[in-house]
């Protein structure tokens, strides 16, 4: 490989959510990287730093125009201007777009398990969390949807929007093209609004793509709004960086509104030029983080199947997070994840904090150095050994 995913990286210390832990911790749980971003990107915002003026930013004409040829080369999304609004990131995005599109009181129906902040930008905006859990099929290990439960609740006149994971976390599914179609077509008939979060959508395995929402259909493009970012594929979350895109010209406005209105639409000095670098010069880079984090899902893999044959790892797509079924385990109870912490220092989440489909799963970052998979697969064990010791 041209670049180095293998170094270990010290960011203790550092400010780190991730990372600030105890001593004899490993966290594998947030959803952000252990390797350095790609040497490009260090370059161009080494040179931005050397300038050493950081006033008041605008977005760049190279912003928009690294994204549109991003997302039509790598993903067959042809995108004009006028969509794309700049936004500090899509968490701040999905809690403006939740408080200007729909009003106190409606639901939001979401897909559970679920990233966790979903809920806290629906419950804390007081709006209804309307769950329409995935099915589980615990033999093939594999999550499809409940087309007679989410139809219903999508006919509910007070549901009004639909947050779409696409691709999925934390089950590492892609949608497949007639799935998206099939829910756009629903949303439309009951008037629901689609949000869809894609920000995972550039770490899918080697050789498979993901399909953007807003390319199913001319139905799925005018009556959805993306929400998308470089910084989970090159682990940039700190860069405070996402767009908007939004091609009905009437309900754009009506986002470019909300974002403005909650002042989170302004970048910073670094925020463009990261999004740039990434998008232009970064393609290598991400090619061959896909590949390792492949090999890390792998290994993975075998290692459970050997070692810890109680658990069994969700198959998955896309993401750089494992979904780990323990249910022979937890019988679907909570609470594995926290005991495996104190016992082991393994610091891994609870798949109940996704949604009550959750629980009795565990899900696990293996954006990291292989070192650090061995160490954690290692303490996994001696944490499912010592859960089974106290159960008896």
């Amino acid at each position: 490989m041209k670049y180095d995913f293998d170094t270990i990286v010290n960011r203790r210390g550092t400010t780190s959510l991730k990372w600030d832990v105890a001593e004899n911790e490993l966290p594998m749980w947030v959803a952000d990287m252990d390797f350095k971003t790609a040497p490009e990107i260090l370059e161009a915002l080494q040179e931005r730093l050397n300038h050493g003026v950081f006033g008041y930013s605008i977005t760049p004409e190279e912003w928009y125009t690294s994204i549109i040829n991003w997302w039509k080369e790598r993903h067959g999304l042809v995108m004009e201007k006028d969509w794309l609004v700049f936004c500090t990131g899509v968490v701040p995005a999905l809690s403006s777009l939740v408080r200007k599109l729909t009003t106190p009181g409606e639901n939001v129906l979401i897909q559970t398990p679920v990233y966790n902040v979903f809920f806290n930008s629906i419950v804390n905006n007081g709006r209804n969390v309307l769950e329409s859990p995935l099915v589980y099929d615990r033999e093939s290990c594999s999550y499809s949807i409940d087309w007679q439960d989410l139809e219903k609740k999508l006919a509910d006149p007070q549901t009004t929007m639909m947050i779409l994971c696409n691709p999925h976390n934390p089950i590492g599914k892609i949608w497949e093209r007639e799935t998206l179609e099939r829910i756009g077509e629903l949303c439309a008939k009951y008037h629901v609004l689609v949000v869809s979060d894609e920000i995972h959508c550039d770490l899918t395995e080697p050789g498979r793509g993901y399909i953007p929402f807003a390319s199913v259909s001319e139905t799925c493009k005018n009556n959805s709004v993306t929400c998308i970012a470089v910084t989970k594929a090159f682990n940039l979350a700190g860069m405070q960086s996402a767009a908007v895109a939004v091609a009905d010209p009437f309900l754009r406005h009506k986002v470019w509104r909300g974002i403005n209105t909650d002042d989170v639409g302004e970048g910073n000095a670094f925020a463009s030029e990261a999004v740039i670098a990434a998008l232009t010069r970064g393609g290598d880079w991400l090619d061959e983080l896909r590949e390792y984090i492949s090999g890390n899902r792998k290994f993975v893999g075998d290692f459970i199947a050997k070692e810890i044959p109680q658990i069994h790892l969700v198959p998955s797509e896309a993401t750089y997070l494992l979904w780990l079924d323990c249910l022979e385990l937890t019988g679907g109870q909570a609470g594995l994840g926290k005991f495996i912490r104190k016992e082991t220092g393994l610091y891994i989440t609870d798949g109940v904090h996704y949604g009550k489909a959750g629980a009795g799963f565990l899900r696990m970052n293996v954006a990291c150095p292989r070192a650090l998979v061995e160490d954690g697969l290692q303490r996994l064990k001696a944490g499912v050994e010592a859960w089974e010791r106290q159960r008896k």
